[in-house]
């Protein structure tokens, strides 16, 4: 694999009512959901979630939690029907999860396809506020970010399907490094230090202060760098999903497919053995911490072998590191590598030259930098100190889904970012599925026979077809079967859900 691979992204949304500070969340982003789905004619009673294969308590280091041992929030696998829980048309995943709304997109193969979905969840969340916002009343206001400055965090994750057969100690040896210091391509910035914004200042990452160890189970509690919930999703004995939580929501296209395009070109150096280097961290925990805080990137980065350097040279090697293996694998010439393996080392290079040269002239690319950018704007012309509370009500209302209120879309619609997706190819994406995985099936079995699917999972979809004894379920453990290649012909002979089962059958 290189910057391809089966990949996603999970976003928890915050939410709140203007004016009121004690509305119940968990109401609210049922409320969210349900909007949403009942104005796509989605009705609560049909379409929601397999649990079948759901393991959230089995770990990668090789045993699986208790239940009576794990924390609550842990247990994933239990439905709540209390709790809105809806399969979208494209795919994706719309639910209540804890205390917030969340769009999980629907799997891709491409950082740039994982961008387009993911901004699709932007238009979905978008247009929830709107159903809820009538005029005269306060409305609901969603915002894509990972804190309340308060001390809440919630997670934007990331899935990559690996091969199995690669080692975990190998993951969590040569991952941590290079997460520690992936914030300085793609955090997405913070007005306060510390986890309840206790000390002014500015940080580069959202999450970076809720971070307490190196490797867990756990995703609220005690959240580790690397997460190690063995949950693939997928045939077992061949694939591990890696389930990463430490990233940041973004909002620069350029930050985005980076973030996910470096991660899975290091992920497919580590299942090739072709990390050269051992660039062990000393204190990672420490030190993922004081690189956040540290907008000058001259913070020196201790090894465990004793030498240090900064985090832009530990990220140039990994980069290095890529470049030969690539070069050495798939070869130098023209047209040698994909595209998206293309696109994404030369977004590496110009990022990565562009903050060795001067942070700030990343701002088109970069969310953090861009959003210091525009906080000492109003620094300098208000002359505000960092302990401001007007500058953590900016930093909010940087992340506001709605295009006349947050700060992000007003500027992005002044041309101050460079983009890779195309408006018309999102706008698509919120109904229609990526045509390469099993996600078509997905959206097309719930566009094509909505009262005929009882439920739906990320590898299964079952059907409640009327003069069936039972219900049919389908199984989808292999994540690149179910495209349009592969059962599209089939999609459109079928006038049913009963007519497809029969030619499924007969296709197997």
């Amino acid at each position: 694999m290189t910057a391809r691979r089966v990949m996603g992204i999970e976003t928890e949304y915050g939410i709140s009512v203007p004016g009121d500070p004690t509305a119940n969340p968990m109401n609210l982003s049922g409320a969210v959901v349900t909007a949403y789905a009942t104005r796509q004619g989605i009705r609560s009673t049909r379409a929601g979630w397999d649990y079948e294969d759901e393991a959230p308590l089995r770990d990668a280091r090789g045993y699986d939690l208790s239940r009576a041992a794990a924390d609550p929030s842990q247990l994933t696998d239990e439905a709540d029907p209390t709790l809105a829980n809806v399969v979208l048309t494209n795919g994706a995943r719309l639910y209540v999860d804890h205390a917030h709304p969340e769009y999980s997109s629907p799997e891709v193969t491409s950082p740039r396809a994982a961008v387009v979905w993911d901004r699709a969840g932007e238009l979905v969340m978008r247009e929830a506020s709107r159903l809820l916002s009538p005029p005269g009343a306060p409305g609901v206001n969603l915002y894509k970010n990972n804190t309340d400055g308060k001390g809440a965090s919630y997670g934007t994750h990331e899935n990559y399907l690996m091969r199995r057969s690669t080692p975990f100690a190998d993951i969590v040896k040569h991952l941590i490094p290079f997460f520690v210091v992936r914030q300085v391509m793609s955090g997405s910035g913070r007005v306060g230090i510390g986890a309840e914004s206790t000390r002014p200042g500015f940080q580069l990452s959202q999450r970076a202060d809720f971070f307490e160890v190196e490797v867990g189970l756990e995703t609220t509690l005690k959240r580790p760098i690397i997460n190690t919930r063995d949950e693939p999703h997928a045939v077992t004995d061949r694939y591990r999903r890696l389930h990463v939580i430490l990233g940041d929501a973004n909002h620069c296209d350029v930050a985005n497919v980076l973030k996910l395009g470096s991660t899975s070109l290091v992920l497919a150096l580590i299942e090739a053995g072709a990390v050269t280097r051992d660039l062990t961290l000393d204190q990672p925990v420490t030190t993922l911490r004081e690189i956040s805080h540290d907008p000058t990137l001259r913070t020196r980065v201790k090894l465990a072998d004793g030498t240090s350097m900064t985090s832009l040279e530990l990220l140039r090697s990994y980069q290095e590191m890529a470049d030969t293996w690539l070069t050495k694998t798939y070869g130098d010439g023209p047209g040698d590598w994909d595209e998206d393996t293309v696109q994404v080392m030369a977004l590496w290079e110009q990022v990565l030259t562009g903050l060795e040269r001067d942070p700030m002239s990343c701002a088109r690319q970069v969310d953090w930098v861009a959003k210091l950018t525009a906080l000492e704007g109003f620094r300098a012309r208000d002359n505000l100190d960092w302990s401001d509370p007007r500058l953590r009500a900016i930093d909010i209302q940087w992340s506001d889904v709605r295009l006349d209120k947050g700060l992000f879309h007003r500027m992005a619609a002044a041309g101050r970012f460079d983009t890779l997706v195309d408006e018309d190819e999102v706008r698509r994406a919120v109904t229609a599925p990526p045509e390469d995985t099993r996600a078509y099936f997905r959206g097309q079995c719930l566009a094509r026979f909505p009262d005929q699917v009882a439920a739906a999972s990320w590898d299964s979809v079952i059907f409640d077809v009327p003069g069936r004894p039972s219900l049919q379920r389908v199984p989808m453990l292999e994540p690149e079967r179910g495209t349009k290649a592969h059962v599209g012909e089939l999609m459109e002979r079928a006038h049913s859900a009963d007519e497809l089962l029969r030619a499924l059958a007969v296709a197997d």
